[in-house]
């Protein structure tokens, strides 16, 4: 392996340069008085020990080699803020996702949140926002007798403190929720057409039930505040509006909050109306969740063979250990606000996905995408589901249920009534130790960082691509990046042979692969899945706009699309 900074030695753990890159620009420890983490050893010893409150115990001396064997055999990838945080002096958070306390509709109200959201980032946390509790543009101001200025003006100035904040884990990353019967929703889905505006903000709307019958049914859509009628169009046009807006630029995105609140095993304590950045965890107010991926690329059995298959014994135990993991990290990490600790220890959210679904895919012989791929995902999530409720169970035997924990509502969640048997039986017996469980990240980073497998549940975006780097000194370049199932195929079978069919990219779908994989996939997660459906970009508007009536109909929890437009750029090229 090359040197990827002048005068620095690095170890030979990486099969590529591109993971050795992100090792060293995420997740290396390096202070102003030189560097403390020499190899990948150093970096992930650091983490197994900084994961653990109280390191002079049986108990950490233990789960030190358990962490870290997980972590160096590349089956458990703790997300970035935990690799680059833990075991650290760093004043930064191992939580990944954050939504803010709900928005007040006044200046005093919106600048306090201003400030704990500046906080929140500096600290390393992807931040959300639900838009829906200011007055809208125009409405009186009473005491001032002027108009309010509307949400787009409070989004305005958290972009701007976004873009004032570089933490030492990058640029600051927002969610800007409104709901679909607020009566600034149109100037809403259009915001980002203007390419100056907003550009630290994803963007949602917040689709109900009620609105998708309006839409099917080309009924009225009245928009309010404080159940007073502003304004009343037709569902179908603001609808449009939305979809219009999507297919030209990729945003606003949708999330079906109804479904959201309704399958949300906490649902019996808390209203969800906003998600972290990426949309993969719908969080209440102050809402706090560290993340984790189990790496299937690495729990394939004979791969490329007639024998490959998951090892589904080993993947439970991955499950388990990183159920522990992450409970220990709500414990090891710090918060921006008391509010955040607080959410975290009385609801111990913890969110476990996988990555390198593609590749494991791939390695079985599958097409992503295909029939037999959805039955496959299907079964490993339910396997992962099960595994992750009944390791939370024994941990609260050992440890306690988390505090908010209301056995016979919990019981009661259609997340808990669809486990096995013998799981809601350990959770009658022991209860749980944490609030939510799973959640499926996109991982880009992560998966790079562990040999450039498949991102989250998202296909193969190509056997072999050029990625736009920037160099330490600055200087922007390109490298060539190899998917890490078809490194593994090479190295088995030889630079030159060729890939089996099994090897569909990105580039190889429909968007109703995409819908099908996501919604497979939903049925055995407890929060959201951070997935793009791509599209090509000939793809006529009205079969655009099936995507996310599909998308509604299959179960799923949101919908985000990407149609190559001029607007938006890529980091990635083939």
């Amino acid at each position: 392996m090359r040197n990827i900074e002048e005068n620095i030695e690095i170890d030979h753990d990486f099969s590529q340069h591109v993971s050795a890159q992100i090792w060293n620009q995420k997740y290396r420890y390096r202070t102003s008085q030189g560097i403390i983490d020499h190899t990948l050893k150093d970096t992930l010893e650091r983490v197994a020990h900084g994961l653990i409150k109280n390191p002079k115990t049986a108990y950490a001396e233990g789960m030190r080699d358990i962490y870290f064997d997980a972590m160096q055999s590349q089956k458990v990838i703790p997300a970035g803020r935990i690799l680059a945080g833990a075991g650290t002096a760093r004043d930064v958070t191992m939580a990944n996702t954050f939504v803010m306390k709900t928005l007040p509709d006044s200046v005093a109200g919106i600048m306090d949140v201003a400030k704990d959201a500046a906080l929140t980032m500096k600290m390393g946390g992807g931040i959300g926002f639900d838009f829906s509790t200011l007055r809208p543009k125009g409405a009186e101001v009473k005491g001032l007798d002027c108009p309010a200025a509307g949400p787009l003006a409070a989004m305005d100035i958290m972009d701007a403190i976004c873009k004032m904040l570089v933490t030492g884990m990058g640029r600051g990353a927002m969610m800007g929720t409104l709901r679909c019967d607020h009566p600034d929703v149109f100037d809403f889905v259009t915001a980002k057409s203007d390419r100056s505006r907003l550009r630290n903000f994803n963007v949602s709307v917040l689709i109900t039930d009620r609105f998708m019958e309006a839409v099917a049914q080309d009924d009225e859509w009245d928009l309010l505040w404080h159940d007073q009628i502003i304004r009343t169009v037709k569902a179908q046009d603001l609808w449009e509006s939305i979809m219009l807006q999507t297919f030209k630029s990729a945003e606003p995105g949708v999330l079906f909050i109804d479904r959201i609140n309704a399958l949300n095993p906490l649902s019996y304590i808390e209203t969800i109306a906003a998600t972290n950045s990426c949309a993969e965890q719908p969080l209440p107010p102050n809402g706090v969740c560290p993340l984790a991926s189990i790496n299937l690329a690495q729990l394939v059995d004979a791969p490329f063979t007639e024998d490959a298959r998951i090892d589904v014994i080993e993947l439970r135990k991955m499950v388990k250990i990183a159920v522990r993991m992450l409970d220990d990290t709500l414990d090891a990490s710090r918060y921006a606000l008391p509010e955040q600790s607080h959410e975290a220890q009385s609801k111990r959210r913890i969110g476990i996905g996988v990555t390198g679904v593609a590749d494991a895919l791939a390695m079985q012989s599958t097409p992503y995408g295909s029939k037999k791929a959805v039955f496959l995902l299907g079964s490993w999530m339910q396997t992962l589901q099960n595994a992750a409720y009944l390791a939370s169970a024994e941990l609260a035997k050992e440890r306690g249920s988390f505090p908010y924990y209301n056995a016979e509502k919990h019981l009661q969640q259609p997340n808990v009534q669809a486990l096995d048997p013998d799981v809601r039986h350990a959770i009658v017996k022991h209860g749980l130790r944490n609030g939510t469980l799973t959640t499926i990240a996109p991982t880009g980073t992560i998966s790079m960082f562990a040999g450039n497998v498949s991102s989250g549940v998202e296909p193969i975006f190509a056997t072999q691509y050029q990625r736009k780097i920037t160099r330490p000194d600055g200087r922007k370049d390109t490298e060539e990046v190899m998917d890490y199932a078809v490194w593994l195929y090479k190295d088995m079978f030889g630079e030159q042979a060729p890939l089996p069919e099994s090897f569909v990219t990105m580039a190889d779908l429909s968007p109703k692969d995409h819908v099908a994989m996501q919604a497979a996939a939903q049925n055995w997660v407890d929060s959201g899945i951070s997935k793009t459906v791509n599209c090509p970009e000939d793809i006529s508007f009205d079969d655009f706009k099936d995507v996310y009536r599909a998308a509604y109909e299959a179960g799923c929890k949101g919908c985000t699309t990407y149609r190559p437009n001029p607007i938006t750029g890529s980091v990635l090229s083939t």
